[in-house]
């Protein structure tokens, strides 16, 4: 009994801790960030493992990141723009470059 009661723990605490990744992954795709971005490789734009490496230990990064999510840019990663995502509020731009800063 103390076994299944012991598994049961584990998997909870492990839905619990990976939650929070699955939601803003999940707030990615709704706001159509997979369209040109991956995690973990190159599409139109770099990997969000890409723009954590490249922006890690810069203590403006996530105001930078946001500001570019909503507004869009050009010439960071080549000649492809960003284009604006008007969809994306400014809480829902902290959120996601939060996530994405994390992602390793």
């Amino acid at each position: 009994m103390k076994r299944i009661l012991l598994a049961i723990a584990s998997v909870a605490a492990g839905v619990a801790v990976s939650t929070p990744a699955l939601a803003d992954l999940q707030l990615a795709t709704a706001k159509n960030c997979m369209a040109c971005h991956a995690v973990d490789k190159k599409l139109v734009g770099p990997s969000f493992k890409d723009v954590a490496a490249k922006y890690a230990g810069q203590k403006d990064a996530a105001d930078k990141l946001a500001a570019k999510v909503m507004k869009g840019g050009s010439g960071v990663w080549g000649p492809v723009p960003m284009p604006a995502n008007t969809q994306v509020n400014p809480d829902e731009a902290k959120k996601l470059v939060a996530w994405v800063l994390t992602q390793k």
